[in-house]
């Protein structure tokens, strides 16, 4: 296939359209909501700066009363430049613009009404249970923006940067980057505030992770064998799963063995294991975890959640 065969059908994927763009746009602005949401009614009230720019934000309101949202624009400023650079130019700047001003707009908005509301209806006092929530909440709405390739701003760029270059999940990243800002909150704020906002920035990597991983349904197995075609269609008649085999030597022995690699779905995993032991019970197996599989015998490539493709 040439090259102007492969520019024509790339084309043509869903996520290059006019309303796949229109789509993302849509997703971003719920996610923006979301998040501010759980900003809103769970952190601002309680002074929980959990990090990043938003964190700021909360610190600088409880000295000078700026709105929040709006610093929170005014900061992203220069980090929307480097975003630009690094995550996708043109592609990134218009959705993490639409993230940025959404988040903005709506974080002042419920800031300025949502406590008028919750006077008569209130969601809770407790900050322990505000503090999970908050991260929950900011984190599914993270997730969602970065599903669709774009960011929510602050050090969400930063923390997007590091994970393309270094493979890191978020979660690590988010405390990493964030830590500093919270030992600041903790100072003026007080330690136990701090606790509290470190708990949310770990509830949030772990819920931005799952909403762009998904859940993981999956395990992949590698299964070292001296037996590999009775491995292989015990798997098959077994488990209804087909395998890839190829040749290995053990660094120890020196010996040659054969390696057998297959996918199949969480709840096989003991049949798995009875089915090696029976027929090869000396094979060494390894179990590893898997969020998605593409393909014959699992979801239908170009299936997922009808985008056209794997998520990252």
């Amino acid at each position: 296939m040439n090259s102007k065969s492969v520019k024509r059908l790339v084309r043509e994927i869903p996520f290059y359209t006019i309303g796949w763009t229109l789509r993302r746009v849509v997703f971003v602005v719920i996610g923006a909501v979301i998040a501010a949401l759980g900003y809103a009614v769970f952190q601002v009230p309680f002074n929980l700066a959990a990090g990043g720019v938003s964190g700021l934000g909360i610190i600088i309101n409880h000295f000078t009363g700026w709105p929040v949202g709006t610093m929170f624009l005014i900061m992203n400023i220069p980090l929307m430049f480097l975003g630009f650079h690094y995550l996708g130019r043109w592609k990134f700047l218009s959705y993490t613009i639409v993230a940025v001003i959404t988040f903005s707009a709506a974080s002042d908005a419920f800031v300025y009404w949502l406590p008028k509301v919750m006077e008569e209806y209130p969601v809770t006092n407790d900050m322990l249970l505000s503090a999970i929530y908050a991260g929950i909440i900011f984190g599914v709405g993270s997730g969602i923006i970065f599903r669709m390739d774009g960011t929510i701003g602050g050090t969400n760029v930063t923390g997007r940067i590091i994970q393309m270059k270094t493979g890191l999940p978020l979660s690590q990243i988010y405390i990493y980057t964030d830590g500093g800002i919270i030992l600041i909150a903790g100072l003026i704020f007080g330690w136990e505030s701090a606790l509290h906002a470190m708990m949310t920035l770990f509830f949030a990597g772990i819920a931005t992770d799952f909403v762009i991983e998904g859940p993981s349904f999956i395990r992949t197995i590698t299964i070292v064998t001296d037996y590999p075609t009775d491995v292989t269609k015990a798997l098959m008649y077994g488990l209804k799963r087909g395998a890839s085999e190829w040749s290995v030597t053990g660094s120890y022995t020196g010996k040659s063995h054969s390696m057998v690699f297959c996918t199949i779905y969480r709840s096989q995993v003991n049949e798995l294991k009875q089915i090696i032991a029976t027929v090869d019970e000396n094979a060494f197996v390894v179990i590893g975890k898997g969020h998605q599989a593409l393909g014959l015998g699992f979801m239908r490539l170009g299936q997922n959640g009808g985008q056209g493709r794997t998520t990252r």
